[in-house]
């Protein structure tokens, strides 16, 4: 997967569309990024035990990969992700401005 966890991206479709925030974790067998603030949802949650208190919480869902796209740091556009050979070691960047991304 080109995406890292910490990496910063907007999102480019969905009920979010233009929000940038970075990524906290990354599902790669499902392609999915959990990102921070992102496709939240309200779940209700019923007491279990008697004298708890019933409440409503917050959910912050996975997305596709496909829907959110990496911000460069270098020149803070939106672009894809190349890859580069430095000796022994295969180095992600921009294919905007082809700066290093850590």
């Amino acid at each position: 997967m080109k995406l890292k966890a910490g990496d910063l991206v907007t999102v480019v479709k969905g009920k979010d569309a233009g929000k940038t925030e970075k990524i906290e974790k990354v599902f790669s067998k499902e392609a999915r990024v959990l990102v921070a603030g992102v496709n939240q949802y309200k779940r209700h949650v019923k007491s279990r035990m008697p004298g708890q208190k019933s409440e409503i919480i917050t959910l912050t869902k996975p997305l596709a990969v496909a829907n959110v796209q990496l911000v460069c740091p270098k020149c803070k556009k939106l672009t894809r992700v190349g890859y580069k050979f430095l000796k022994d070691e295969k180095v992600r960047i921009c294919r905007k401005c082809k700066a290093e991304i850590n």
